[in-house]
C-alpha cells in the first residue's frame, strides 16, 4: 500500500543523483501559485533532519523567472543518504513550502 503525495511534494518524486554530480533543479510553481518570489532553500538530511545545506548547497544562488524557481546546484552528496529539499517562496501575501528527495546513489 502506499501513501498518497503531500500536495506540497513535487510531482516527478524522488530524484536520483550520483555522489560525484552536481545537479541543478529547476521547480515550476503553477500547480501551487504563479510569479513566485523571494524563493529559498534548505537542504536536510531525511533520516537524521539535519541541516546540510552549507554542505550540500554551498554556492550558487536561487532565482525565480516567470513560475520556474531555479534552485543552487546540490552536490557533494553521500551515496545512500536521501536528502529532504525545501523550497520557499512568495506569492502575493502568501509564503508557500514545496518539497522533494533526492537519493543519492554510487
Amino acid at each position: 500500500m502506499s501513501l498518497p503525495h503531500s500536495i506540497r511534494e513535487i510531482s516527478q518524486g524522488t530524484q536520483y543523483q550520483g555522489e560525484n554530480e552536481t545537479i541543478v533543479y529547476t521547480i515550476t510553481t503553477t500547480n501551487w501559485a504563479a510569479s513566485p518570489t523571494t524563493p529559498s532553500m534548505v537542504v536536510k538530511n531525511n533520516s537524521t533532519g539535519a541541516d546540510v545545506t552549507s554542505t550540500i548547497a554551498p554556492s550558487g544562488s536561487i532565482t525565480a523567472s516567470g513560475d520556474v524557481i531555479t534552485l543552487k546546484p546540490l552536490t557533494a552528496m553521500t551515496a545512500g543518504t536521501t536528502y529532504r529539499v525545501e523550497v520557499q517562496f512568495t506569492v502575493g501575501s502568501n509564503t508557500f513550502e514545496v518539497y522533494f528527495f533526492v537519493l543519492c546513489e554510487v
